[in-house]
């Protein structure tokens, strides 16, 4: 995805910076990003739709109405988010399938999707629409992931509620652990520590993952279970389960589901590597 600032865009519509601000205020679009200290960013895609529709109108309002009609350039949050907005499931449905074509399952679902649903007022049926058609599309994507191709497996303990937007990441992360070849079981909070043997025992896992904040003591016994099952396994921790603490032996993942995924390949890859260290070494005695 393609970014430019303010004076950039500007001068490819050939109006001034304030006259674009004045556009963004009136009529929503084009729709700019905000860095940390604050600056305007405007996706290329759009400011190209625009820049075409108006050197045809030479009327923004009319221009504005056209670029979004067309929807040219790459599947973007704000286009995403408009689709949404106007519970339009077959128009969301076609920006993710043009997404997919430019870019990856894991980009599309961070890069456009979790933040088009997240845009949306929380509460607001647009909401709970966008919410409802992320859990189903993400399901889908995941219904087409290959068999798990790896004996390790990680175990993840959900403690968002549904509609929540983490309850989205969530989901995005054990999709993403999926199509890595990984075995991934996720389990609510709200399960006795009692009822767990056996699908713990089914998976032992080699990671546990801490989704979400929850009651401690809850969580702590679900930990607890889990590592009566599964010696030495490693416990994570991902959207805030756990408080901060200095004496915390629980790793932090992410930011997002893609950098969250990553370091948990990484640590089972160096797993891996430590369980074949002593086979080789046997074998070279």
């Amino acid at each position: 995805m393609s970014l430019i600032r303010t004076n950039a865009a500007a001068t490819m519509l050939g109006v001034s910076p304030n006259t674009l601000r004045s556009w963004e205020r009136r009529f929503a679009y084009p729709t700019p990003r905000r860095t940390e200290g604050g600056h305007r960013q405007f996706e290329l895609s759009e400011i190209e739709a625009l820049r075409q529709a108006f050197a045809e109108t030479q009327n923004i309002s009319s221009a504005i109405s056209l670029a979004r009609e067309r929807g040219e350039g790459p599947s973007s949050p704000a286009r995403l988010k408009s689709a949404l907005a106007a519970f339009d499931e077959h128009k969301a449905n076609i920006l993710l399938e043009e997404s997919l074509a430019v870019r990856s399952v894991e980009r599309t679902v961070e890069s456009v999707l979790l933040p088009a649903v997240g845009a949306l007022p929380q509460a607001s049926p647009e909401y709970c629409f966008a919410w409802r058609f992320a859990t189903c599309w993400l399901a889908a994507i995941q219904r087409a992931a290959p068999p798990a191709t790896r004996e390790q497996s990680v175990v993840i303990f959900d403690a968002a509620a549904p509609l929540q937007a983490d309850s989205l990441h969530v989901q995005a992360l054990e999709l993403f652990l999926r199509r890595c070849g990984l075995r991934v079981l996720t389990l609510p909070v709200e399960l006795e520590p009692g009822r767990l043997a056996n699908a713990l025992r089914a998976l032992t896992p080699d990671a546990v993952v801490l989704a979400c904040r929850g009651e401690l003591d809850r969580i702590g016994r679900l930990v607890h279970a889990a590592r009566l099952t599964s010696e030495g396994v490693r416990v994570f921790d991902y959207l805030g389960a756990v408080p901060e603490s200095t004496t915390s032996t629980v790793q932090r993942l992410g930011p997002g589901a893609i950098a969250a995924s990553e370091q948990l390949r990484a640590h089972l890859a160096d797993l891996a590597g430590a369980a074949r260290k002593p086979r080789a070494a046997l074998a070279a005695i």
